[in-house]
């Protein structure tokens, strides 16, 4: 190993090492602050793209969803069997990662057991904007409304992907505690995940021309022109493109703006509901992003969630994606005309 790429491995290492002792003190507050057990069974899955720790003191059941490399099908593990970073280097190396929806069946397994043990289960589901998964979990869960006609199983559309779903599930653990009965949950959820914002931006485009989101000459004008893109996702889950800026520090900053425009704060009546940060290897971004948003007017103490973007996620963004993600402003008010029009045509 050369002198300039052991000294970058030692540099990510710490990188990752400190955004790792901050996610477990994080999670060491959650869960004394939160409580997974209560009169609701919270089903979630690993595309929320939880800190390992935070997923621990939670204690929800996580479905993994799969992926496949060169030696074969994974199972998303919250990185318990490769890290993040060695994820990424095969990426960076030229390796192509594919993934797949979960299957109705393995859907019905993990539905079955929650009927066997009889309390009312909601499964907060990876977004329909991104994935057709949630259409397996809903065959799932009528097949064991069949054959359990008095057993409850919801299956809810977060429609706000990777942390954001994180910081849902948070919350919605919090509801259950404080005593929501499934269906309240379900009132809750469809009307709180319009609260989540998330912005992101990544290192390159050409993650997303492999998987066909867009054409591969963009893709190679943009790296050529050191175009970076800061994306979001609309009140369906799918993503959108915000803008493009002439470098990382740009596209970064935009980040941060966006997050100015949002963030409610003290505004919002509870200025102390975690974000959440999260990134495909990039730690050094992640920490200078946290530390700007620590800069913010009231943002000096609140909470921040650190994690790695999973594979599942990652396998269409690429390495060098960063992501803010937080409770802020109702995302339906800044639908165009012509989408709010749409929605009442559809009568949501």
């Amino acid at each position: 190993m050369s002198s300039s790429t052991e000294s970058a491995a030692v540099t990510a290492a710490e990188n990752e090492v400190d955004t790792n002792a901050q996610a477990s003190r994080e999670a060491a507050r959650l869960g004394r602050a939160y409580h997974a057990r209560g009169n609701v069974n919270l089903v979630v899955d690993s595309c929320a793209d939880f800190a390992p720790e935070v997923a621990r003191a939670l204690g929800v059941e996580i479905i993994p969803f799969p992926y496949v490399m060169s030696d074969g099908e994974h199972a998303d593990d919250l990185w318990e069997t490769m890290s993040a970073h060695e994820f990424y280097e095969r990426m960076r190396a030229g390796e192509h990662v594919t993934t797949s929806a979960v299957t109705p069946g393995h859907y019905l397994e993990v539905f079955e057991r929650a009927a066997a043990e009889g309390t009312p289960t909601v499964y907060l589901a990876f977004t329909r904007g991104l994935s057709s998964s949630v259409d397996a979990a809903r065959q799932a869960a009528d097949m064991v409304r069949e054959a359990h006609p008095e057993f409850q199983i919801h299956v809810v559309d977060n429609v706000c992907p990777s942390a954001a779903a994180e910081l849902l599930a948070i919350e919605a653990v919090r509801q259950v505690a404080n005593g929501l009965t499934a269906t309240e949950l379900v009132a809750w959820a469809e009307e709180a995940r319009y609260y989540v914002h998330g912005y992101f931006t990544l290192d390159s485009f050409d993650a997303l021309a492999r998987g066909g989101r867009i054409p591969p000459a963009a893709a190679t004008v943009g790296g050529k022109l050191d175009i970076k893109p800061e994306l979001s996702y609309d009140t369906n889950g799918a993503l959108t493109l915000r803008g493009m800026c002439r470098g990382r520090k740009k596209a970064l900053r935009a980040i941060i703006a966006d997050f100015r425009a949002n963030y409610l704060g003290a505004e919002g009546g509870d200025e102390k509901l975690p974000m959440a940060i999260v990134s495909a290897d990039a730690e050094k971004d992640a920490l200078w992003l946290a530390d700007q948003i620590r800069k913010e007017p009231g943002c000096a103490d609140v909470p921040i969630i650190y994690s790695s973007v999973g594979p599942v996620i990652g396998a269409h963004v690429g390495p060098g994606m960063v992501a803010l993600l937080f409770w802020g402003k109702d995302r339906r008010e800044s639908l165009s005309f012509t989408d709010r029009i749409a929605r009442k045509v559809r009568g949501q």
